[in-house]
């Protein structure tokens, strides 16, 4: 299986004017046994190591922490001079915090491996269509983190969670069938790159559920696994 597993790093950094950052790494770890944990940098930044599902159990454990502590911090700031200088000294933190709660409130968060992401929003694209809802992506590296945007009432927060759910259904189906292969051109000349991008060409019309993505050394095939291995032996003979 081709996407079993992924590693993503998590800026915790966030929770620091709260808790012991230390402390909330324990947490994490209590409430997420199946993920694998790196240490944890001083930016407050840490990697952490699973299966998509576990990844985004731990990022709405996250969500919910977030909240009950700014809820908290609401509470306790009644005195106007400290909630003034709160602000000073940390409104950039306040910024991430309220984002956090919009995210809660009004928006959908899934985390998905990038190929699987692309294949999707490729080859299903109904996935992210819906009535006002506005579906984005941001990529870092092997992750994309996806945000499903939705009208603040409880009928655009019901087309939300559907979106929300034919992805995940779709990103589980879709770890199961699909196999990633890379080939390299890296020691190839510019006129043999060009030859070898005409034939990619070409043969992405045999394999029409084949997703071909290129770079300047290689290309990266995601497909079934009979698509990945003929598509790569014609390539290569």
């Amino acid at each position: 299986q081709a996407f079993l597993c992924v590693t993503s790093t998590l800026n915790v950094a966030l929770f620091r004017d709260h808790l012991v950052l230390e402390d909330l790494v324990e947490e994490m770890k209590k409430q997420s046994p199946a993920l694998s944990f790196g240490p944890l940098q001083r930016d407050g930044r840490i990697a952490v190591q699973g299966s998509f599902p576990a990844l985004r159990g731990l990022r709405e454990f996250l969500l919910l922490r977030a909240r009950s502590l700014s809820e908290e911090h609401k509470k306790e700031g009644k005195s106007q001079q400290r909630a003034r200088r709160k602000l000073q000294e940390h409104r950039g933190a306040a910024e991430m915090r309220n984002s956090i709660r919009d995210v809660h409130r009004e928006r959908q968060v899934l985390v998905l491996d990038t190929d699987i992401y692309h294949y999707m929003k490729y080859f299903y694209l109904k996935a992210f269509q819906g009535d006002d809802v506005v579906i984005s992506g941001v990529t870092d590296g092997d992750i994309t983190t996806v945000c499903i945007e939705s009208a603040a009432s409880k009928a655009g927060a019901a087309q939300g969670l559907k979106a929300k759910k034919m992805m995940e259904n779709y990103s589980v189906e879709l770890q199961k069938i699909l196999r990633k292969e890379r080939i390299s051109f890296r020691e190839l000349s510019r006129a043999e790159k060009q030859r070898f991008k005409q034939l990619w060409e070409r043969l992405k019309a045999r394999y029409p559920k084949v997703l071909i993505t290129p770079s300047d050394t290689h290309i990266d095939v995601v497909g079934t696994p009979a698509d990945v291995f003929g598509f790569t032996e014609e390539v290569r003979r």
